[in-house]
């Protein structure tokens, strides 16, 4: 997502998950988002607003009627001016409030106020969550269109072990960002994105594989769910986990990611091919572990297909095929000769084995080449941003 001037409100209340928040908001600052802290009286027996005024750069709101009120943090004023209100930890009782429109405090009469998107991240015991009134509660704020991420599962304060956890910050943050972004030039499109590495098995223990880590995979991931678009991704072995809302395939072999394409490219209006597949299977592998011998060990190894090529070569009028190429040397005269065989409208090559450049860092050296051979370059960026510039040059295509 860019760097935006947009307006949070984070509203913290009395769960002893309250501690995430502090989190929460500098993951939102740091992506330029102003964030507004805004806490119950619950939640201020569990933190203090000293810690979130320091992150955020601003005043925490404490009270409907505070010595430091004034019109730019009422909360109609908030209320309006918001891009999203976000309720991370969010109680049972403040759920309550919101389905039945109760509104005794600041937070949850700004709740009546606004027209923003709303998201919960719910947080509380697993009996509580599970009561059918806060899942009523839960249901009637649904069906005003307000958004949950979580809960989660795994041992609670209460010591219990079940669903109730809120979700960690940065799966709560990238629930958030499509509804702060607020972009819709992918909006009713749906995008199918391969990620990651393909492990081809030697023996049930070994394989042979390679260095990707998932970032790119994810970057783009996260960019397309920013612009609104439906989400899937085909991800073979990866370091690197895949966003909220991305509905993920997992896949091992270069065999398994081509079947999970050929299922889902057919009714895509993006494929994005950036998983590194191996080109190379063993032809044999042995179904026990191969033992040391002493002996040199020959592998058989056969070509697998070219995954991104299959789809172009079955594109549909109206798809957009974008594949990946990394290359060490000659990467524009490569590109050029691989976006023509494989009938791909763009194709993004990258420099791989240089230290800002390639599998496992955060950085791209890479040129943007489309089918009529003009060259875009990115010069070294940030994956995120890499992901940025290729879905401009998708969403000019689809319009």
């Amino acid at each position: 997502m860019r760097s935006s001037n947009k307006e949070v409100v984070l509203g913290i209340t009395g769960s002893i998950a309250a501690y995430k928040a502090c989190e929460i908001a500098s993951l939102l600052t740091k992506r330029g988002v102003a964030v507004i802290p805004v806490l119950t009286r619950s939640a201020q027996e569990l933190i203090g607003a000293a810690s979130l005024e320091a992150v955020t750069g601003r005043r925490a709101i404490l009270e409907m009627f505070g010595a430091h009120q004034n019109p730019e943090v009422s909360h109609i004023a908030v209320a309006t001016r918001a891009s999203l209100f976000l309720i991370a930890p969010a109680t049972a009782n403040t759920l309550a409030k919101a389905a039945h429109g109760i509104a005794d405090d600041w937070l949850s009469t700004a709740l009546l106020a606004t027209r923003a998107p709303v998201l919960f991240a719910p947080a509380m015991n697993t009996n509580m969550y599970a009561h059918p009134a806060t899942q009523a509660n839960i249901e009637t704020l649904r069906g005003r269109g307000c958004r949950f991420v979580g809960p989660d599962s795994g041992t609670l304060a209460c010591k219990t072990v079940g669903v109730g956890r809120m979700s960690e910050p940065q799966t709560v943050l990238e629930a958030a960002l499509p509804l702060i972004d607020g972009r819709t030039d992918l909006a009713g499109r749906h995008v199918v994105i391969t990620s990651g590495s393909t492990q081809e098995p030697i023996d049930p223990v070994r394989f042979i594989g390679n260095r990707s880590s998932g970032k790119m995979g994810r970057a783009l991931a996260l960019e397309a769910l920013c612009r609104g678009a439906r989400v899937s991704v085909i991800s073979g072995p990866a370091e690197t986990p895949l966003p909220y809302g991305a509905a993920t395939t997992a896949v091992r072999t270069a065999e398994e990611m081509g079947a999970a394409l050929d299922r889902l490219a057919p009714e895509a209006d993006v494929i994005i091919g950036a998983a590194a597949v191996a080109d190379y299977r063993v032809s044999d592998p042995a179904p026990t572990k191969r033992k040391r011998t002493g002996a040199a060990l020959t592998l058989t190894l056969t070509e697998n297909p070219d995954l991104i090529a299959r789809v172009g070569a079955a594109r549909r009028p109206g798809q957009v095929v974008v594949g990946f190429a990394a290359e060490t040397s000659d990467l524009i005269e490569n590109g050029r000769a691989k976006i023509a065989a494989k009938s791909l409208d763009l194709i993004l090559v990258n420099e791989v084995g240089a230290p800002d450049s390639g599998f496992g860092v955060d950085t791209l050296r890479a040129y943007v080449l489309d089918a009529h051979g003009d060259v875009e370059e990115l010069g070294v960026a940030a994956k995120a941003d890499v992901a940025v510039a290729l879905f401009d040059r998708i969403c000019a295509l689809l319009a």
